[in-house]
């Protein structure tokens, strides 16, 4: 009894994980974006430990080495920088700064806006009408331009840049948010919640938050994306991360003037930055479906036919 006991919390979760991949096996462009943001994630985490030197490392016999020339070795497989530094090295450890960057400001921007569009989308008073107004003032200057001009005025760092990028996004989970909120508190079970007794904060993290959290978490992987296009457009500007710090914008950025003479200094990094954010959106396209319980038969048809 004693085991059953241990072991029994644990089968509900394993079967979850099960279904969750079985969904994602049903569809194949979501499962390849998986793996590849699976790679990508090893690399930001992996790759500063263990090519961080090699990627410093200069080499002007190398100067724009092109690509595919395995006679100099596997690490310049996609050529070399205009110091004779490897591509693919340099890459790996830009997926560090580059995801952290993201990861960093959406994390930011989904807590605080998702809690203020919880407050203004729950609460019938004043609360309710002054929280939007905030969200109107951010979305009153152009997010690439505010970014630009506070990234002029502070020092370009890792934490500067995250917080410029996730106050430009706090109104798109505010709203979000907050249309979610004033539509769910409407119905029954929510009525019900209340006229039983139960407190504000336990109708809206027991009762609301489970129903407006598929949708946060659909928004949060496209704004992943777009937050991570943003940072590489601020670094392609040169008032994103500066050098020694690497990004892939950065590298854009820095091959462009040799474009005619080494296309691939450009090329590469600016096609990891496509295939990134490609295969986030096919994952975000997966999680509407799958989190979706009017939608979610297709996955389940699809993979019984692959069965």
């Amino acid at each position: 009894m004693a085991e059953q006991r241990i072991l029994s919390p644990a089968k509900p979760e394993a079967g979850r994980l099960r279904t969750a991949l079985k969904l994602l096996w049903a569809d194949k462009p979501a499962t390849v974006a998986a793996v590849f943001l699976l790679v990508i994630v090893l690399c930001a985490v992996f790759g500063p430990m263990l090519l961080e030197q090699v990627s410093s490392r200069q080499n002007l016999r190398g100067r724009n080495a092109p690509p595919f020339d395995l006679a100099k070795g596997w690490l310049l497989i996609l050529g070399g920088d205009q110091l004779g530094r490897p591509l693919l090295a340099r890459i790996v450890v830009a997926a560090s700064n580059t995801m952290a960057i993201a990861a960093g400001a959406v994390l930011a921007s989904m807590l605080i806006g998702s809690a203020l569009g919880l407050c203004a989308g729950y609460s019938r008073g004043r609360a309710g009408d002054l929280i939007p107004r905030l969200a109107d003032v951010i979305m009153s200057f152009p997010s690439l331009l505010l970014a630009v001009i506070v990234l002029y005025m502070l020092e370009p760092s890792v934490g500067n840049i995250i917080l410029v990028l996730a106050i430009t996004r706090i109104p798109v989970y505010l709203r979000t948010t907050r249309a979610e909120v004033l539509e769910v508190r409407e119905r029954m079970f929510v009525q019900a919640a209340l006229v039983m007794g139960a407190s504000t904060p336990r109708i809206i993290f027991r009762h609301i938050m489970p129903m407006i959290l598929p949708t946060i978490l659909t928004i949060a992987t496209l704004d992943f994306a777009f937050v991570m296009l943003a940072e590489s457009s601020l670094s392609f500007l040169g008032i994103g991360i500066q050098p020694p710090e690497v990004t892939w914008g950065l590298m854009v950025a820095q091959g462009r003037p040799y474009l005619t003479t080494a296309w691939w200094l450009s090329f590469w990094p600016g096609l990891v930055i496509i295939l990134t954010t490609l295969s986030l959106n096919l994952l975000s396209n997966w999680m509407r479906i799958a989190l979706d319980p009017t939608q979610r038969w297709r996955l389940e048809m699809g993979g019984r036919k692959n069965v």
